[in-house]
């Protein structure tokens, strides 16, 4: 028995010191410092005019007599108002409901980048908002206004730095292409018809830029500095419903499990057994970049998930949140109907779940799953509509190493990681064309000002406008 305490005590010691030693040794890799180029843009118009396509109420919604399509008209005159050089040595044609698509030729066509963004907005609503929403208005060094973060700014920064550029006689060692829709927030049709006739053409981007992640602080355990969030994938989004029918009658005699209380307990029955945790690339990437960054306590925990792996997984499960969703497939019930009126069980009770699918799953065996959970075959689940997760990007090569350049010349205090995006853009469609989709605002933002994206007072500072357009002259010199 004394050799079998002197050998587990052996262990004991052997293993505590292995995961330290792995902790001590997990540390920043070191990477080149990038002097940043100077670029003199026009700050006093670049703000002006993002103030002007504030102005424009470009406000989507998914039924199409809602529409002001006068505004989107009057913001694609704007674009040609502003950018007359742009549209003097680019093609420019309107694909789809509301896309455009400018083509600037370079001295090569073997290594072709796609700048996106969306010039369509979400609704709003007023009486929330302590600034006008479209009035463009520009106080205390800030410009107010729905669009400003969502993403008319990266549009803006896309233009403003090709005008600037191409006004200086510039031409890209590479093609470009300016890839812009107007329904992006009502999942539209534009950016998949820009796709295929980029397909078409036999277009295969080098780089897609995207709105997606920007720098920010305080998002990762532990890490103090900025980090620069690129998203290289996204997940996959399906709104599945649960109904029950035939279960209709008087509220005083009820029978002894209504509709509606099976479809609860179908609901717990899926909330207690969340999908199960998946390590995927860019949050493997992620851990292990920004890992390195963080506290020796969490550096403990990302320096060897081999061991820690299940305590991170439990620590996801009760805390929710985004470092769970980072983990694993989420699915939240948001929607419930019943009966019309108090006294009456409802002939047909129904609720919707909203799922973010992990890579590496599809919207089947999600939809399966579902199934074998609920375990009531009075219960139809089916799919309202889905899509599954996109490819993943590489971290590497050419598209990787120019985006990352340029914004390490932008902020050069900014950890750029890799990450996962939870929320849907456009840029999915391209990644049918590319390996080498980007997602990335071009932004410093504020836990402040992120809440104003899609919320009420968005805005945004006047030096981050102007620090947007120089991010886009550099990139686009390297290209």
């Amino acid at each position: 028995m004394t050799y079998f305490w002197i050998a587990l005590a052996a262990l004991v010691v052997a293993f505590f010191a292995v995961i330290i030693i792995r902790a001590l040794r997990f540390k920043p890799r070191a990477t080149e410092a990038v002097a940043p180029t100077g670029v003199a843009a026009d700050e006093q118009a670049a703000i002006a005019h993002l103030a002007d396509m504030i102005r424009c109420k470009t406000i989507s919604y998914y039924e199409d007599e809602r529409i002001d399509k006068a505004e989107f008209a009057k913001f694609r005159a704007l674009l040609r108002r502003h950018y007359p050089t742009v549209f003097e040595r680019c093609s420019y044609e309107e694909i789809g409901p509301s896309g455009v698509l400018f083509f600037l030729k370079g001295k090569s066509a073997e290594k072709p980048a796609v700048f996106m963004s969306h010039y369509d907005v979400v609704p709003v609503n007023e009486e929330q908002w302590t600034k006008p929403a479209f009035d463009g208005l520009v106080e205390d060094g800030i410009l107010w206004g729905r669009g400003t973060l969502d993403t008319k700014c990266t549009l803006l920064g896309v233009m403003e730095a090709a005008e600037h550029l191409l006004s200086d006689g510039f031409v890209p060692e590479n093609d470009m292409y300016f890839a812009f829709a107007g329904d992006e927030e009502v999942a539209g049709k534009s950016q998949p018809v820009i796709v295929e006739t980029l397909r078409a053409r036999g277009i295969v981007p080098a780089l897609v830029l995207d709105e997606g992640g920007a720098v920010v602080e305080g998002v990762f355990p532990g890490v103090k500095q900025p980090c620069a969030l690129i998203g290289i994938a996204e997940k996959g989004l399906m709104d599945v419903q649960f109904v029950i029918e035939g279960a209709g009658g008087h509220a005083s005699a009820p029978p002894s499990h209504t509709g509606i209380g099976r479809l609860a307990r179908a609901v717990t029955r899926i909330e207690a057994k969340p999908f199960p945790a998946t390590l995927t690339k860019p949050v493997a990437e992620m851990f292990d970049t920004l890992g390195r960054r963080s506290s020796f306590v969490y550096r403990l925990i990302f320096a060897n998930l081999w061991c820690f792996l299940p305590v991170l997984d439990a620590i996801c499960k009760k805390s929710g949140g985004e470092l769970n969703a980072m983990m694993r497939t989420t699915c939240a019930f948001t929607m419930a109907e019943g009966s019309k009126a108090s006294n009456v069980l409802p002939p047909r009770a129904r609720m919707v779940a909203n799922l973010r699918i992990i890579s590496g799953s599809t919207c089947e065996s999600t939809l399966k799953r579902l199934k074998t959970l609920v375990a009531d075959d009075g219960i139809a689940v089916s799919i309202i509509h889905g899509t599954d997760p996109c490819k993943i990007s590489h971290t590497q090569g050419y598209g990787w190493e120019k985006l990352t350049h340029a914004i390490a010349e932008t902020w050069p205090e900014a950890e750029i990681s890799p990450y996962l995006m939870f929320a849907a853009s456009d840029s999915r469609h391209h990644s049918a064309i590319s390996e080498n989709v980007y997602r990335f605002s071009t932004m410093e933002l504020t836990k402040e000002e992120r809440a104003g994206i899609h919320g009420h007072d968005e805005h945004i500072p006047l030096e981050k406008i102007v620090k947007t357009v120089q991010f886009y002259v550099r990139l686009m010199r390297t290209l």
